[in-house]
């Protein structure tokens, strides 16, 4: 079984599902099997609810300070899942601060909208921007909906900033200093924070 709660350079994250639209090129799961203190992160099947309260129960959320849901696969792929699991946690512990780490694709994913539910159980909520266009986006995210995915995970983002104090948009230093510019201006239009990733530190 795969490691479902981790830790890394000090921060406690969940990872709750493999599955992803998206195959970015800069992936960090494309390094290896795991990373910080987990031993493996790649799941022989999907973890069931029940399985991810087990491994939070053995690992003690009661007193940590702060989660982040970010694991080898898009978080809300496991929609049910991940409200379910920011519940709990919040019930264990009303005082645990929760981030979401996201493509922003959720909508798609789900059919549905999605922003306003995922803002009322996050804290804070980081959607990975990646590229200032929809088709350098495309290319360098590889991602299953062509063409539609950029402006929808812009849509998303727009929607989070309404109903989430803390939402930022993140891009991996592996795209040009003029691409970073740029980047900060869409993320700009969204209202949310902005934030460069470094590749090598894979955060």
């Amino acid at each position: 079984m795969a490691d479902i709660v981790y830790s890394l350079d000090g921060g406690t994250y969940l990872n709750i599902t493999n599955k992803c639209p998206c195959n970015c090129a800069f992936c960090i799961r494309s390094k290896g099997d795991a990373v910080g203190e987990a031993s493996m992160l790649w799941f022989d099947k999907e973890p069931t609810f029940d399985e991810i309260k087990s491994a939070i129960d053995d690992y003690d959320f009661t007193n940590i300070d702060n989660a982040i849901f970010c694991g080898y696969g898009e978080p809300t792929n496991a929609y049910d899942n991940l409200i379910k699991t920011a519940k709990y946690l919040k019930e264990i512990n009303p005082d645990i601060k929760l981030r979401l780490n996201t493509n922003g694709l959720s909508d798609l994913i789900n059919n549905k909208p999605t922003a306003k539910e995922l803002s009322m159980l996050f804290d804070a909520i980081s959607v990975s921007l990646n590229e200032p266009t929809s088709e350098k986006y495309d290319k360098i995210t590889r991602n299953i909906y062509q063409c539609k995915a950029f402006d929808a995970m812009l849509k998303f983002t727009k929607e989070c900033v309404k109903y989430c104090k803390d939402v930022r948009m993140t891009v991996v230093d592996v795209i040009s200093e003029e691409e970073i510019k740029q980047a900060k201006e869409v993320c700009a239009s969204t209202g949310a924070k902005f934030k460069v990733r470094s590749f090598e530190r894979g955060r």
